[in-house]
């Protein structure tokens, strides 16, 4: 056999990587769609799965039409035979013409065409058939969210108008078959629809998504629209590995998931301003009816004299619901009420304000009108002291969930609504909880770098491209741990930058100082401990030297601090000695010193900032970026 027959046989051998054997589709199990992801992640990118038929659903990312080759025009001929255009002796060229372009076919028959003959004309033009729409298929780019990829889709016009289905944000549920792509591109396979189940129309003057690449701090403006968007998309599909990643770690840690409540009546934050929870019985259209309370007149206004003043409206709220006066004026009266007791409610959190600063002093609440509970109730800036109390019967336990904070902070990693994870390990330590706090960030990072990595690369490409390696550096570095004192030693030898806060002992470390500890200076985490006790929470156990506390915070590059922690303070004398030292409420914490009282146990734990941890994961740089909905100072879109 000659060397060329032996070439023209090898290649007339099949190849397996061009004919994968067929792979059954996998349908899911709510719904008869089947998910992109089975089709688009797979190895072969879907070839194993060519001429199955499935049925798929998502919304248009992307279209273009592409018109087919156009129908011959056709004439009624003698005895009702169609004949085409172009095919018979007696079609003259005018008659072509009117036939392919309606409008030349409108201006010859206004001027009667070439002939002279106004009636042959007429004649003809009402024997030719009326061309139909030029045919055409729409080539549409649709996502359903499970890929980072999207599925290419060809619906030919005779199903649906490509004016209907191209618009971006279109949704459509198509069955068809999977095929070879029909064009030449990126994609390994594509659909051709034979059927629409459903078509979602869009109205492209108000979908805000229309227009092309906008900017996050755009689409803060569309929350509910934006995770149609693949960058939202895949910060979603991280922020949902990590969620699941820290259940995880504690699962197999041996911890148990506990729910703390959110409103409480015991002030959690010292360092921070609270919501406080009321009710009224006024609609909210009445509330809104009003126009603004102005508190720019109210400095001179004593607090005292507003009491007094609520007090007597109450009354006089009272006398109206017993006697049969008319709505309008009970209403009137209430709306009264209500103007008071904010102003009311004002002057207490400005008084309150006036005295965290000097000392983190606590105002006695206000009782106001009509109230739900018993007595003031706060939306908790944190779960940890409820926590505690679990840690004394369970062992070691962590929560998960939504906290809240009131300060008006324009920091690009705080938000009014944030959620977090707390910890409490019973029988630990300090050390215990700093290596606690170490094992678990490396443990997210590694799984979300082997379970995201097609949305962390898609990210590395958009957002920045240094994320994935920088997840990959978790796991075998080592943590450094450093004082407060040691920090300050080291950034008051900085000589290459001047810091805008000058750094002595005694303040607080700035994201300005953190970043450059763990960006420039040991670039890499590092563990902050002992902090003076003026800057950390009450409970927190003082160490020897009087001056400290045992607390730490954990400052990853390029976000700062992700995580802070503390050892809890177990002595009852200690513990009250700080709440009279710095003017608290004690008798909302009378509770708190009950776990002192029996059968207390050294514990310790930590806090994470769970949005700021996605902001490490995705490489964003803003905290309104990485929540579904945010909820921050000045902005509550929906």
């Amino acid at each position: 056999m000659s060397n060329e027959h032996q070439v023209l046989d090898e290649m007339s051998k099949p190849i397996e990587t061009e004919m994968p054997v067929p792979v059954p589709v996998a349908f899911g199990k709510y719904s008869e769609r089947v998910l992109l992801k089975t089709i688009l992640d797979r190895r072969d990118g879907g070839l194993g799965l060519v001429d199955q038929r499935v049925v798929v659903g998502g919304w248009v990312k992307s279209s273009r039409e592409m018109r087919k080759d156009p129908v011959p025009a056709v004439q009624a001929g003698v005895g009702g035979e169609v004949k085409e255009s172009g095919g018979g002796k007696d079609v003259k060229c005018v008659e072509v013409f009117q036939s392919r372009i309606p409008f030349l076919r409108t201006i010859i028959k206004v001027f009667g065409g070439s002939t002279g003959h106004g009636h042959t004309n007429k004649e003809k033009l009402e024997s030719i058939v009326p061309r139909p729409p030029q045919p055409a298929v729409s080539i549409l780019q649709i996502s359903d969210g499970s890929s980072v990829i999207s599925l290419q889709i060809i619906v030919d016009s005779s199903i649906a108008p490509p004016s209907q289905l191209m618009p971006t944000g279109t949704c459509i549920l198509a069955e068809g078959v999977l095929q070879k792509p029909s064009l030449q591109g990126k994609h390994a396979i594509e659909l051709k629809a034979e059927k629409l189940l459903h078509i979602g129309i869009v109205d492209q003057e108000n979908y805000p998504l229309s227009k092309k690449s906008l900017p996050l701090a755009r689409l803060r403006d569309c929350a509910h629209f934006r995770p149609r968007t693949t960058t939202v998309a895949s910060v979603m599909k991280v922020r949902s590995a990590l969620n699941q990643a820290s259940h995880t770690f504690f699962q197999n840690q041996g911890f148990v998931h506990v729910e703390v409540p959110i409103i409480t009546a015991t002030d959690t934050g010292a360092f921070s301003e609270n919501f406080r929870v009321s009710t009224s019985n006024f609609s909210s259209k009445e509330v809104n009816s009003e126009d603004p309370i102005s508190m720019d007149d109210t400095a001179n206004v004593s607090l005292e004299t507003v009491k007094h003043s609520l007090v007597e409206k109450i009354k006089k709220v009272e006398e109206l619901k017993r006697s049969d006066s008319n709505k309008e004026a009970l209403i009137a009266a209430v709306q009264d009420l209500h103007k008071t007791n904010l102003l009311a409610e004002e002057l207490e959190a400005r008084s309150k304000s006036k005295s965290k600063s000097k000392a983190h002093s606590k105002t006695k609440s206000v009782k106001t009108h009509n109230e739900f509970f018993s007595n003031q109730a706060f939306l908790t800036t944190s779960g940890s002291l409820h926590l505690e109390s679990c840690a004394s019967a369970l062992g070691n336990v962590y929560a998960f969930g939504p906290r809240f904070d009131a300060d008006k902070s324009e920091s690009k990693k705080y938000l009014a609504e944030r959620w977090m994870i707390e910890t409490e390990i019973a029988f630990s330590e300090l050390e215990g909880a700093m290596n606690c706090a170490e094992d678990f960030l490396k443990f997210v990072c590694e799984w979300v770098s082997e379970n995201c990595y097609e949305n962390l690369y898609f990210l590395s490409k958009r957002v920045d491209r240094g994320i994935v390696d920088r997840l990959h550096s978790m796991a075998p570095t080592p943590f450094e741990k450093i004082t407060y004192a040691t920090a300050v030693e080291v950034l008051n030898k900085v000589t290459e930058k001047t810091f805008e806060t000058k750094v002595q002992w005694g303040v607080a470390l700035t994201e300005e100082h953190e970043s450059y500890l763990a960006d420039e200076f040991y670039k890499k985490p590092v563990i902050i401990y002992d902090h003076p006790k003026e800057l950390k929470p009450f409970n927190v156990r003082i160490n020897d030297d009087g001056k400290t506390v045992a607390a730490f915070d954990v400052i990853m590059p390029k976000v700062g601090a992700l995580i802070r922690g503390s050892q809890k303070e177990e002595r009852l004398n200690e513990l009250s000695k700080r709440i009279k030292e710095l003017g608290l409420q004690k008798d909302q914490y009378d509770w708190y010193l009950d776990l002192r009282k029996q059968g207390t146990v050294k514990h310790s734990g930590f806090s994470v900032m769970f949005d700021v941890m996605v902001l490490f994961a995705t490489g964003l740089n803003d905290v309104r970026d990485a929540v579904p909905f945010p909820r921050h100072h000045g902005k509550l879109h929906n």
